[in-house]
């Protein structure tokens, strides 16, 4: 499959476009501008002006805030094939967040105005936008009950358990996947530092909710470390 054809399917794979008919797809495809995206690369820095909505079409990116130390809160993380960046396009405002690449990222940028014709004259998108909306709102709640009510320990169980259902496999030992973050990103993702993490999943192992063999996780039984991730 040659670049544009790659290119017009994860337009069509996209949740915001999906619905619009193959020439319309077609279309907006050939205004959009392609970005790679280096592991770490910023996409956008928090309170710049959106220059319009970003289609990931390979890797992950990251939307994070960061303190006076420097330290990182992620907000979320998009992986292909989705968007990010609506919310500015949408409500005419800056970036609420930084974004930056998880790993290599191929990303394609579709201007503002466009997307904003496109809602005028197709209403399927803007309501496609709200389920991504309310996606996103529905995972920071969850985000925002973990942060405040639940122990580090509690927090890594949850990311840990999210992740198994997201892309781990299912063998005799229980659901394997790779964890591709170093401590320092996993604590990014629940709020702490480095050290916690590595307590807390040494404390995990203790309890043999997980086994860690290098960078590989197994969870023997995703119902008990749930369930542990959501005792209060």
């Amino acid at each position: 499959m040659d670049a544009e054809s790659k290119k017009l399917l994860a337009f069509k794979q996209a949740e915001l476009f999906s619905g619009l008919e193959e020439e319309v797809v077609k279309a907006l495809a050939s205004k959009a501008v392609e970005k790679r995206l280096a592991r770490n690369e910023i996409l956008f820095l928090a309170g710049e002006d959106a220059k319009g909505l970003f289609l990931i079409a390979e890797g992950s990116v990251r939307a994070f805030r960061t303190n006076a130390d420097g330290r990182e809160q992620v907000i979320h993380v998009e992986k292909a094939i989705s968007t990010i960046a609506e919310v500015p396009v949408f409500d005419d405002g800056t970036h609420p967040s930084t974004a930056a690449a998880d790993e290599p990222t191929l990303v394609y940028l579709i201007p503002k105005n466009e997307i904003r014709r496109l809602c005028f004259q197709y209403p399927q998108i803007a309501l496609a936008a709200t389920k991504v909306f309310a996606k996103r709102l529905r995972r920071c709640a969850k985000m925002v009950e973990m942060l405040s009510l639940r122990e580090v320990s509690q927090r890594v169980a949850w990311f840990l358990a999210e992740e198994a259902l997201t892309r781990g496999k299912q063998t005799s030992e229980g659901i394997h996947f790779t964890q591709k973050l170093t401590h320092n990103q996993l604590a990014a993702h629940i709020g702490t530092i480095r050290e916690v993490v590595t307590r807390s999943l040494h404390n995990l192992q203790e309890q043999k909710l997980i086994i860690i063999r290098d960078k590989e996780v197994i969870i023997p039984n995703i119902y008990k470390l749930k369930q542990y991730a959501d005792s209060l």
